[in-house]
């Protein structure tokens, strides 16, 4: 009869064990990020906040003590770019804002006028203008609509909430397009005045609109 001898094999050796998080840290949550518009929503059947409700609702039921929070993100009518990569920088995603510093360097050789929606500045001659927060607003709206005169009332209804304490006059739209102008110093043409309609950005030599990875995100 035969015999059959039974040899060892030898263990495996051990596999490394692959963490999502570094040592001594543990995972918290996830961020989930959907690039939708509204029209394609719409396309569907839906709109954003019953996506945005089936997924808090899909967490729930999957895991009762989840805790969910949903942030809208928003870009200029008719800027490109994926959507994705929209949300990702407006809500800050780690990797997505290191893509975006990278553009630093390419900005500090940009002559003239540098409007950076993405983080809410302007760059005059490699210095940051010291522009107030609804003074970048105006020049912001002025520059993702170039080529349109826009009104004073347009201004008004939309850089400021109809609950807002301070909501402004046409003369103080004046006023705040003053302030902005003598920030832009040399530059302070590029807002034209259309006498009669309101006020005017067109293609300008020395101005650059800088996006970076990804177009112009506001974080509501």
């Amino acid at each position: 009869m035969a015999v059959t001898k039974l040899v060892p094999v030898p263990d495996e050796a051990p596999r490394p064990v692959v963490k999502a998080v570094p040592r001594e840290t543990k995972a918290r949550g996830f961020a989930l990020y959907v690039g939708i518009d509204e029209a394609a929503a719409a396309e569907n059947g839906i709109d954003l906040s019953q996506i945005v409700t089936a997924l808090k609702n899909l967490a729930s039921s999957m895991a009762p003590g989840a805790e969910t929070y949903a942030a809208v993100a928003l870009a200029p009518v008719g800027s490109g770019g994926r959507s994705v990569d929209v949300v990702r920088l407006a809500l800050q995603e780690p990797s997505a804002v290191a893509r975006h510093r990278t553009s630093d360097d390419d900005e500090k050789d940009l002559a003239g006028v540098v409007v950076d929606v993405s983080r809410k500045r302007v760059v005059i001659d490699d210095e940051v203008a010291p522009l107030t927060f609804k003074e970048f607003e105006l020049l912001q709206y002025l520059v993702t609509h170039k080529g349109q005169t826009i009104s004073r009332a347009e201004i008004i209804r939309s850089l400021w909430r109809a609950d807002d304490v301070d909501i402004p006059n046409d003369r103080t739209i004046d006023v705040h397009v003053r302030r902005l102008r003598s920030k832009l110093g040399r530059f302070e043409d590029i807002v034209r005045t259309v006498r009669g309609e309101g006020y005017r950005f067109d293609v300008h030599p020395d101005v650059t609109i800088l996006f970076a990875s990804a177009p112009s995100p506001d974080v509501f």
